[in-house]
């Protein structure tokens, strides 16, 4: 295998695994927009969730920890294109900066259709910027101190969980923002719901700077994708250890009558904040996925999943409006059928409006990704 083979090959690889997670979070935000009559909790009441509900959900929990773990090795990659760590500092600043006001406006709007908003929901769009720009700050740490605090934030960020302060506090806003998913009242018309508290994601995009060297031009693939199966296998064992002693970094699970049940209740991890079970699990099958593209070579699929993954702020922001405008016609054409919602009578539906939605979005996703792609003197574009 030639040099050039690999070099291409890693790349293709970190934008299909982002294309694919792309698809889990277009298949859960299709059920939030037509299933919010059946809501589900975080983690979710087993006894409530159907299994193809459950299954749903948790394959979503994939997309933000490897989002934001690819995020971080992409500004690794980004340092070794232009000048090091100023640049790749001064950028992770400005795309941050870039992303939280984004959430706030446009993305925001997105899910509410409400001008002026009287709540501003600070999602993962906001806790990727957030993550970005303490990133900025964090790559002029030496690289093994920056692992040890990634792993430090991951692992041990749970210690923290009965920590909290009443509204009024000094401290509540920074905790809110910080650890405890929480509302901040910002004046009589206007809050702020807190969906994303930032800490464990901050631990995720310094881990994902950490690994940027694995995808080195020097680095044989051989042994980067030796790195990657120790690593996702690693944290595979690590959750199912720590998830079968049952005591720390999530909330315990139970037997139950049914098998199926049981291991629903095994898998059931909390994403907000997300404790340490769901970010060894996620991140593992994140690395085993990364490896496992990168071995499947330019597949046509493969290809084709990196383009969604090549045009991903392009893709989040086109799927919300189609999914608000879908709903927005739906409630025109049939009215609100499940109390104060419109929405489907169960999980069929919505698989077969995220099978079909991707083959929809693919023609002006390609075209933006060959846009990026060619027009490189448009630096604007790199935010996208």
């Amino acid at each position: 295998m030639t040099d050039a083979v690999p070099l291409r090959q890693r790349l293709l690889s970190i934008d299909a695994l982002r294309g694919l997670v792309i698809l889990f979070m277009l298949l859960d935000h299709v059920r939030e927009t037509f299933l919010l009559h059946r809501q589900v909790s975080d983690p979710m009441t087993i006894d409530s969730t159907e299994p193809a509900l459950f299954v749903s959900r948790t394959l979503a929990h994939l997309c933000a920890p490897v989002f934001v773990l690819l995020t971080g090795l992409s500004a690794w990659l980004y340092g070794q294109k232009y000048q090091g760590r100023r640049d790749v500092s001064a950028f992770l600043f400005k795309r941050g900066l870039f992303l939280v006001v984004l959430e706030f406006t446009l993305v925001n709007f997105a899910w509410t259709f409400q001008l002026p908003p009287s709540v501003i929901y600070m999602q993962v769009i906001w806790a990727i910027g957030v993550s970005m720009i303490a990133l900025a700050a964090l790559v002029w740490l030496p690289r093994p101190l920056l692992i040890a605090l990634a792993v430090v934030i991951i692992a041990g960020h749970n210690l923290l969980d009965g920590l909290h302060f009443e509204t009024g506090s000094a401290l509540h806003v920074p905790w809110a923002i910080l650890h405890e998913r929480s509302w901040i009242e910002v004046g009589d018309s206007l809050r702020l719901r807190i969906t994303y508290p930032v800490l464990p994601w901050i631990g995720v995009i310094a881990l994902g700077y950490c690994l940027g060297p694995w995808f080195a031009k020097s680095m044989q693939p051989t042994l980067r994708q030796r790195y990657l199966l120790l690593g996702g296998v690693s944290a595979w064992v690590g959750f199912v250890v720590v998830r079968a002693a049952n005591g720390y970094g999530d909330t315990p699970w139970q037997a139950y009558d049914n098998g199926v049940q049981t291991l629903m209740s095994f898998f059931n991890i909390t994403k907000y904040p997300p404790s340490l079970l769901f970010l060894a699990l996620t991140l593992g099958i994140g690395l085993l996925l990364l490896l496992a593209f990168e071995q499947a070579g330019a597949k046509r699929w493969i290809s084709m999943l990196a383009t969604f993954g090549a045009a991903p702020m392009f893709f989040y922001l086109l799927h919300l409006y189609v999914l608000k405008i879908l709903y927005v016609v739906c409630v025109a054409l049939f009215g609100l059928n499940h109390g104060n919602y419109f929405g489907f009578d169960g999980m069929g539906a919505i698989w077969l409006v995220a099978l079909l939605l991707p083959l929809a979005l693919y023609p002006p996703v390609h075209w933006f990704a060959g846009l990026k792609a060619r027009r490189r003197d448009l630096a604007w574009l790199k935010y996208l």
